[in-house]
């Protein structure tokens, strides 16, 4: 069975995820679930245990909230905010986030501007800079460390419950590179890769070729939204089969250990 499904509005920011953890698509270039709107960007929540991780906040801080209340989802009880790279399609929604929400943490790296993140400090409850290495941001939950683009981004890296996975922003590095930085900080392969691929305007060999790649990592399942283009999603649906999911606005995905 297909472990992503759409939500439904009866969703609420209390339950408590049912797998060893929850990525629910908040903002994105398509909507599968009707009365949520789609623009350009990414956002997505994540949800381990009591944890409630913001993944970017996509384009229009105004969408993402919409988004989240339509989903049952409230802003003030988010724990922390990881923001992938300056690009305003991913960072353009976080005035709306921090006010609402003060004692957020905000994750980044240091490639944003100096002035961006001196701004932050007096706005949210704490800022963690992220350098070129690895660092751990909870249990479970890592950055892959900045890795050059441009722009320069960083990925999260999940490893709960026997699953692990790579969310992506835009994944200008490379997302077989995200994939692979996941994979050494883990010592194993990296089950899921989710998020943005940035292979828009990638001509299909090289589509082919990335594919491949992530296929030799050992990515078992794919969620190619945003930034990946209709080409590319097809040649990973080709490549993948059910294992190739679908994103949108309202998409969750319950990543757990299949049963023995």
């Amino acid at each position: 069975m297909d472990p992503a499904f759409p939500m439904s509005s009866c969703y609420s920011i209390g339950h408590m995820p049912t797998s060893a953890a929850d990525v629910t698509i908040l903002f994105d270039n398509e909507a599968s679930t009707p009365g949520l709107t789609a623009l350009w960007g990414f956002a997505a929540l994540i949800e381990i245990g009591a944890l409630r991780i913001l993944f970017d906040t996509g384009s229009n801080g105004r969408v993402l909230l919409r988004n989240m209340a339509a989903l049952g989802l409230r802003s003030d009880a988010l724990d922390m905010l990881f923001l992938s790279h300056a690009h305003w399609d991913h960072s353009g929604g976080i005035d709306s986030v921090l006010e609402l929400n003060e004692r957020i943490t905000v994750v980044l790296h240091d490639g944003f501007s100096l002035h961006f993140i001196e701004d932050l400090r007096r706005l949210c409850g704490e800022v963690i800079v992220v350098g070129a290495d690895p660092q751990e941001l909870a249990p479970g939950v890592f950055s892959t460390g900045r890795l050059d683009g441009p722009p320069a981004e960083h990925g999260m890296v999940l490893d709960v419950g026997g699953i692990s996975a790579t969310v992506a922003g835009c994944a200008h590095p490379g997302v077989e590179r995200i994939v692979a930085s996941g994979g050494a900080l883990l010592g194993r392969p990296v089950d899921w890769a989710i998020g943005g691929f940035h292979l828009l305007a990638t001509e299909p060999p090289e589509v082919d070729r990335r594919i491949h790649r992530l296929r030799a990592l050992g990515v078992t399942n794919v969620v190619p939204t945003h930034c990946t283009g209709e080409a590319a999603q097809h040649a990973f649906r080709a490549a993948y089969g059910e294992h190739c999911h679908t994103g949108g606005v309202g998409r969750r995905f319950a990543l757990a250990a299949p049963q023995l």
